[in-house]
């Protein structure tokens, strides 16, 4: 893993793409709000809760293991995407951030939010067809304890 040396199959979340993505896009706009001095503090934390909160949500419905479960924290993922699109749109706006870091922030988060989208729909097709198994698998067998 590119992000801990252990592995069990509670972390598998870490091999989704859009889970990455989403923590790729964390960085970005923390690196994007830190480069504009005028930007107040609780805007700014508002801001990167908000992004944090995708990637967090997405982990968080994967270790449920019920596809339910999943479904609910994906779309509060979702609806974080949503969050923190309307607030980089509101700092674009009122020229807090670049134009320019706004077009790569938003690549970055239409990005997500498509993949996000298309893990939903994977899951209802899964759930509509009973294909989910909710039962620990795993090819190996061994834990660190």
């Amino acid at each position: 893993m590119e992000y801990t040396n252990r592995w069990n199959i509670n972390r598998g979340y870490m091999r989704l793409e859009v889970w990455r993505e989403a923590l790729d896009l964390f960085a970005s706009v923390q690196s994007s709000l830190y480069r504009s001095e005028k930007l107040d503090f609780k805007l700014r934390g508002q801001l990167l809760d908000s992004a944090q909160s995708i990637g967090a949500n997405i982990a968080e419905g994967y270790c449920r293991k019920s596809i339910n479960e999943y479904r609910q924290f994906l779309n509060v993922a979702l609806g974080s995407a949503g969050e923190t699109l309307t607030r980089m749109i509101g700092l674009d706006r009122t020229w807090y951030i670049s134009h320019e870091d706004f077009e790569e922030l938003d690549r970055s988060h239409y990005s997500v939010e498509n993949k996000l989208i298309a893990l939903i729909k994977s899951l209802q097709a899964k759930r509509k067809t009973g294909k989910w198994d909710d039962e620990f698998k795993d090819p190996t067998g061994e834990y660190e304890p």
